[in-house]
């Protein structure tokens, strides 16, 4: 069965007329078409009975095509009203449809407005995200080989980021260097927006790259990530310039300890929130508990942030095919953060990362 088929089986075990998708991420999921609409619909409806159509600015109809989208694809110019477009594709199947699915945590809801006005009479009552989520959390292997090479990607970003670090130099400089040096190689796209952050500033989890100038002695956090044909990689290292105060350093060993007893456990049956607690339970007991402020991970695929969540509370058991970044962290305000992450792939009995840059402590400026 196709991607597609299972949502068509969806859609026909939940008596729907229709569903009706719009993440574009999801929409290249399921179709091979990758594209951003920005302000413009990109939409995906499917039916229980008949073929699916894919709707999309006139200006990427043939962009579609030439994506292997086999089915009929219907565009529209900027002048008119997609959503009057939208419900009359969708009468043309079923002339007087009553229930809908959609994919509730990607639609918004000035989009959902302008949908129902001009299909009066369609109760939208159920919602597809979940499946979704469990479609897209079992990776195939060749989806996990994308990622494999995106890991390669991210590893020689660290390479060449360590190079550059020393004192006086820019965050944004050392940003510049590692991206620049990762186009000449034909990686054209991160992930998300490269950090370096140095000193009190890696105290910020979600902090930015800024033009802070790198000291001596003191650490300096890197979290990065490629993009390799529509699949992430994610990857964090925290490294030393100078001789780093004796509490910073007791801080990379805790974070680095908790992250390779995390990995050492991940396999098949144990739940997230017992994975986030081995690691979690090291930085508590060596007293930084208060300073890891956020769970242990998330899932990564085609979106950096994916189902499932690695953290207190979800019960739900990991299985083999799922991937998912393990990345403790110990943040102490005005003064340091350090974080330790790599992306991992769950095996039939245990798991692989996909990064292998070394995790103890390097001294870049040696």
């Amino acid at each position: 069965m196709t991607k597609l088929e299972r949502i068509q089986q969806w859609t026909a075990e939940n008596s729907l007329d229709f569903t009706y998708i719009s993440d574009p991420t999801t929409i290249e999921y399921l179709t091979g078409f990758a594209s951003d609409p920005h302000e413009r619909i990109l939409a995906l409806l499917v039916f229980p009975n008949q073929s699916p159509f894919l709707f999309t600015p006139a200006l990427e109809v043939e962009s579609a095509r030439e994506a292997g989208v086999s089915f009929d694809i219907y565009g529209y110019l900027d002048h008119e009203n997609p959503w009057a477009i939208i419900a009359d594709k969708i009468r043309q199947r079923n002339n007087h449809p009553t229930t809908a699915g959609l994919d509730k945590i990607a639609f918004p809801v000035d989009h959902f407005e302008k949908l129902t006005e001009n299909l009066t009479g369609v109760t939208f009552n159920k919602d597809i995200s979940g499946l979704i989520d469990s479609m897209r959390a079992i990776k195939t292997e060749d989806e996990i080989q994308k990622m494999i090479l995106a890991g390669q990607e991210a590893d020689f970003a660290f390479e060449t980021g360590f190079k550059a670090v020393k004192p006086g130099v820019k965050e944004v400089d050392v940003v510049a260097e590692l991206e620049y040096a990762l186009m000449k190689k034909g990686v054209m796209e991160m992930s998300f927006n490269t950090l370096v952050q140095a000193g009190k500033h890696a105290a910020e989890p979600h902090g930015e790259s800024s033009t802070n100038v790198i000291e001596n002695n003191q650490l300096v956090l890197f979290d990065l990530g490629t993009v390799h044909d529509g699949y992430m990689s994610d990857a964090s290292r925290t490294v030393a310039v100078g001789k780093p105060s004796d509490k910073e350093l007791d801080m990379h060993k805790v974070c680095l300890e908790a992250q390779l007893k995390a990995m050492d456990a991940v396999k098949p049956g144990i739940t997230a929130e017992e994975l986030d607690k081995i690691a979690r339970d090291v930085i508590t007991k060596a007293g930084y508990g208060e300073y890891f402020i956020h769970r242990l991970g998330h899932g990564i695929g085609m979106g950096t942030h994916e189902f499932p969540s690695i953290m207190q509370g979800n019960q739900m058991e990991l299985k083999p095919g799922m991937c998912f970044s393990i990345e403790p962290g110990i943040y102490v305000p005005g003064f340091a953060g350090v974080r330790i992450e790599d992306c991992v792939y769950v095996t039939e009995d245990g798991s692989k990362p996909f990064t292998h840059t070394p995790k103890n402590l390097i001294y870049v400026d040696k």
